[in-house]
């Protein structure tokens, strides 16, 4: 994926630590989905810039069909908004069913398996999430 001109940088800044957005250089318009040019003002240069690597949950769905082992049953599929750049939104996952809420906060947590890419997933930031490994959280019904 760091060989994708259009989204190599968005996966050298997770290496890093650090969540980026393809930024146009010349206007400063957020291009997402990245591309190699800028769809408001029609430049080729574009650059990647940091952004804190925090949001709000946007949406999330509960996976209970197993696709791949790397993923055991259940995991949650989140669709997170950036703080700093709401106009982009990232997926990511997290194990269980976590007891969560719409635009509750969210914290990137950089995942990196050995041999492959540093995934950039999210993480609520709220102390009272609690995971369950089955079943539905407490006063939820699916």
């Amino acid at each position: 994926m760091t060989n994708d001109p259009d989204t190599a940088g968005f996966w050298l800044a997770a290496e890093r630590g650090e969540v980026a957005v393809c930024v146009c250089a010349n206007c400063g318009a957020v291009l997402h989905l990245p591309r190699s040019h800028c769809h408001i003002c029609r430049s080729w240069t574009v650059e990647w810039k940091p952004v804190a690597p925090a949001g709000r949950l946007m949406s999330w769905t509960v996976a209970e069909h197993q696709v791949h082992p790397a993923f055991p049953v259940p995991y949650t599929v989140v669709l997170v908004e950036l703080d700093d750049a709401p106009e982009v939104r990232l997926a990511g996952h997290l194990r269980g069913r976590p007891e969560l809420t719409a635009g509750m906060p969210m914290r990137a947590d950089f995942v990196t398996r050995p041999g492959s890419v540093t995934l950039v997933n999210w993480r609520p930031e709220v102390a009272h999430c609690r995971i369950s490994a089955h079943g539905s959280p407490p006063g939820r019904t699916i």
